[in-house]
Order: C-alpha cells, then structure tokens, then sequence
C-alpha cells in the first residue's frame, strides 16, 4: 500500500452539489461555480507525489481511496471515504488539482476513476464543516 497526504482547507463557497466529479485545488479562491471543489489551499498536488505511488495508480486493478477529513471550529471531525480504480493513463502530472471522477476520463488532474461517490454524495454536515473553512487532510492511498 502507498499513501500520499494533502492538507488544505475549507472555503465558503464550498456547495459539493456534482453528480460525476469531487475536487481537491491549490487554488486559493473558489467561486459558487466551482460546485465539484471540496477544498482549497492543497499543500500538495498531483505532481508532487512519488513515482511508486503513481506507478501502482496506474495499474488497472488498483484499489484508490480517498479520504476527506475536515475539523469544524467545534472540534468535531467529520469523514467521507470514496473508492476509486486505478487506470494505465492516470499521469499524476496536475499542478493544480486533484480530481476523482465517477466516469472514466483521464486527465493530468485525475487522481482516480470509476469513484463510487462525487462531490454531490457527500455528507452534508461534512460538507458544512467545509463550507465553513475547517481544516482538512486529503489521503490518497492505493492497493
């Protein structure tokens, strides 16, 4: 098993209302329409992740799971695990974001295909905490 962690932060325009896609940016804004994005302010992208890690990505029996885990002001923690597949074209080579996606589109942002849940299937209390700019730790990891 490889892991990669990134560590970023809620945003008050946080909506998590996509039906295919859930996001992760370095960007330090979001805007109402940004409605995939979960998190803003990645420590980390897709380009800084080690090469075994991305190379076990790649192999189409892959097992990829991420992890969004945000702390509200209150302290009380809230998760969501999603399940994804690993594919031969998955690059890690986004130096900007971090997209899961329910489909199977590849592209230098795609960190996972075949996601059993996006953006829209969060929890809604999770999605709150991120609405409110809690803390959040992304983890990738891959089987």
């Amino acid at each position: 098993m490889y892991e990669e962690v990134v560590r970023a932060r809620g945003h008050e325009n946080v909506s998590a209302e996509h039906a295919s896609t859930f996001e992760v940016t370095s960007d330090d804004w979001l805007t109402p329409a940004g409605d995939c994005i979960l998190a803003v302010e990645a420590d980390r992208t897709p380009e800084d992740f080690d090469d075994d890690f991305v190379a076990a990505c790649q192999d189409e029996s892959a097992t990829i799971t991420a992890i969004v885990e945000v702390e509200d002001d209150d302290g009380e923690t809230y998760q969501q695990t999603v399940e994804g597949s690993g594919h031969p074209d998955l690059t890690f080579e986004g130096d900007r974001s971090h997209v899961g996606r329910t489909s199977d589109y590849v592209d230098d942002r795609t960190i996972l295909v075949g996601a059993d849940a996006a953006a829209g299937d969060f929890d809604r209390d999770l999605v709150a905490a991120l609405a409110d700019g809690g803390d959040v730790t992304f983890t990738l990891r891959v089987e």
